[in-house]
């Protein structure tokens, strides 16, 4: 059975973070909130974690992870940006957005698209994220909770706790979670390409 934490959503309280990170380095599953819905977070390291985000949410392996990064000096390591791409990436966070980028050597194979090569990385303006993050000490492999035959992703942490409880390790609660997924932009070929439009405003990478 998951654990259920409810932690505080402005003064996250550090005894839970630590338990969180805890976990997350015991190679466990989690379903935490995010400022675009829920997610399933894992280490990067965690080869299980991978496959089990893949058959929770019914994807197969050409399914684009993410990493879910603290702040723009941890995602450089991770993804090769240009000029151009910098600047508006940068504009645009933290906020409810995920950019595909070409994988640096950084990042396992495991969890790159298997022909492009890429993955995707974001940063979240979320208050309890940033603070699992600096706890962390590295980027979560991350992946929207939506479930196989729905379109949002989950918002309560407590039905999250019912349906997934034995499928996940820890479900996190940390206040009111917006039920929209974040706006995708691919930039794996030097320009911006919108794939998916969520919570973030497209506009400002449709003009680029």
């Amino acid at each position: 059975m998951a654990r259920y934490l409810d932690v505080h959503p402005d003064n996250p309280q550090p005894r839970l973070l630590g338990q969180i990170a805890d976990a997350l380095r015991d190679d466990q599953l989690i379903a935490y909130p995010t400022d675009s819905g829920y997610a399933l977070g894992s280490r990067l390291d965690n080869r299980d974690g991978r496959d089990r985000i893949l058959r929770i949410r019914g994807l197969d392996d050409r399914h684009h992870f993410t990493l879910m990064c603290k702040d723009f000096a941890q995602l450089g390591q991770f993804v090769q940006i240009s000029n151009t791409a910098f600047r508006a990436i940068k504009g645009a966070t933290p906020g409810p957005y995920t950019f595909i980028l070409p994988a640096t050597a950084e990042v396992p194979r495991r969890l790159m698209h298997p022909k492009k090569r890429t993955v995707g990385v974001r940063i979240p303006d979320h208050v309890f994220v940033q603070a699992l993050l600096e706890e962390l000490g590295e980027p979560l492999l991350t992946s929207t909770l939506i479930l196989p035959g729905e379109t949002e992703p989950r918002s309560q942490g407590w039905e999250i706790k019912e349906e997934l409880d034995h499928q996940v390790d820890i479900v996190v609660e940390a206040g009111e979670t917006l039920a929209e997924p974040t706006t995708v932009i691919d930039w794996s070929e030097g320009y911006p390409e919108v794939v998916r439009v969520g919570a973030g405003d497209p506009s400002r990478f449709e003009a680029a």
